[in-house]
């Protein structure tokens, strides 16, 4: 599976953005897809993660980011509201067998899409 990451940007604290997750290759709906973010201190900081129907969240994001599929376009969104400084990061998104927070479970990985929040 090949993962391309799309829909970062600079924004201002508050502010939205929806990434998208465009998988080719393989049937992408046969994987759970995680959503990851790097920052200076946290090499994979689990984000949000989906699987056939359920979903899981890191605490620092509940309530203000959402994860979802489009299994007819073979891509996972992962759409970020309420954006504050600290989300600020390279995110990537990981294929595998089950929608866990341990990375080290996931085998394909995309090249990541810079988020920058402002202040």
């Amino acid at each position: 599976v090949e993962l391309t990451e799309s829909g970062g940007g600079l924004v201002q604290s508050g502010d939205s953005l929806r990434l998208s997750c465009a998988a080719s290759g393989r049937v992408f709906s046969a994987y759970s897809v995680g959503w990851f973010r790097r920052t200076p201190e946290k090499e994979r900081d689990f984000v949000a993660a989906i699987g056939r129907g359920d979903t899981r969240y890191a605490d620092s994001v509940k309530g203000r980011f959402t994860i979802s599929r489009d299994v007819a376009k073979d891509t996972v969104y992962l759409q970020m509201d309420s954006l504050k400084p600290e989300d600020t990061a390279v995110y990537f998104c990981a294929a595998g067998t089950i929608p866990t927070s341990n990375s080290r479970t996931y085998t394909f990985w995309g090249h990541g899409t810079q988020v920058t929040v402002s202040s």
